[in-house]
């Protein structure tokens, strides 16, 4: 497939990188992990129809976007999709999706600004996390993204040494394809010698702070929702075994309770395997024809 066009869009305070897949007319948006960057989105980008073009900003933080200043958060974060939304879409409303801590800054978007929007889609994320009272969250952080922050504070001698930390990494290596290489690489910076992520883990730590903490407004946002919807979800979680992500218990609350959220289990994934491996084919097909 043809790589992304890269571009840098101004947002309040300076500018994201945006990766462009895709030439078509129809534009999507799409918002990645907390760890993670636009790349996530390419096996998906290839799967999309002719007419697409889908952009994948990299969040402040993160990518090209890491020296962007914050504040971070999910405000933010929404803030500078409707921002992309709006320079993008031409008057029109554009398609979005968010994947994991994404999710939640894409429904958090699309109950800001939802006439920006015509459709969202939440890939395994933006459900309210159940949080023990006074629970230490950047432990409870440390525990749940395990590999995925522990390498933010090393370096490594090579990009291929790099590449080795993820083939080890118990939910890609069993899954190794070009799309999860593309998107270890595409993370890499730093000295020679001395190589290590483009991640900033206080932007990490920030966000995840406030995702744990904001359960009543995503609640909210699920439940006065003004453009159609769908969940899809992993049975996996991020180290590629149970539990999932989002718990059973959460995903039948929202897609039998208030919000009333359609929703989809798609088999044989895990937490960055719905994306990065073959279920991106149905990804795609789902977000396609939520607009109807």
């Amino acid at each position: 497939m043809d790589e992304p066009a890269v571009l840098d869009l101004p947002v309040e305070g300076g500018t994201l990188r945006v990766l462009r897949f895709g030439r078509g007319p129809r534009t999507a948006l799409a918002a990645h992990g907390i760890t993670g960057s636009g790349m996530s989105f390419r096996a998906l980008a290839r799967r999309l129809p002719g007419e697409w073009s889908l952009f994948a900003p990299d969040l402040r933080g993160r990518g090209g976007s890491a020296d962007t200043p914050g504040p971070y958060g999910l405000d933010r974060h929404a803030a500078d999709l409707c921002r992309l939304a709006q320079d993008l879409g031409g008057g029109r409303p554009v398609a979005l999706t968010g994947h994991s801590m994404g999710a939640y800054a894409a429904l958090t978007a699309a109950a800001l600004r939802p006439a920006l929007f015509d459709r969202l889609l939440l890939v395994d994320g933006g459900l309210p996390l159940p949080v023990p009272p006074g629970a230490d969250l950047d432990a409870l952080l440390d525990t749940t993204l395990g590999p995925a922050l522990a390498r933010l504070g090393r370096t490594y001698g090579t990009d291929a040494a790099y590449v080795d930390f993820f083939r080890a990494h118990p939910a890609l290596g069993p899954h190794w394809n070009a799309d999860i290489e593309a998107y270890v690489r595409y993370d890499v910076t730093g000295a020679r010698g001395a190589r290590r992520s483009k991640v900033r883990e206080e932007a990490v730590r920030h966000d995840g702070r406030d995702l744990l903490t904001s359960a009543d407004r995503f609640a909210a946002g699920l439940t006065g929702l003004g453009v159609p919807a769908l969940l899809l979800h992993a049975p996996l979680g991020l180290l590629g075994q149970e539990p999932p992500m989002l718990p059973e218990s959460v995903v039948e609350r929202w897609t039998g309770g208030p919000g009333n959220l359609p929703a989809e289990l798609v088999e044989g994934c895990n937490h960055y395997t719905i994306l990065l491996g073959t279920a991106a084919r149905t990804v795609a097909e789902r977000f396609v024809a939520l607009g109807g």
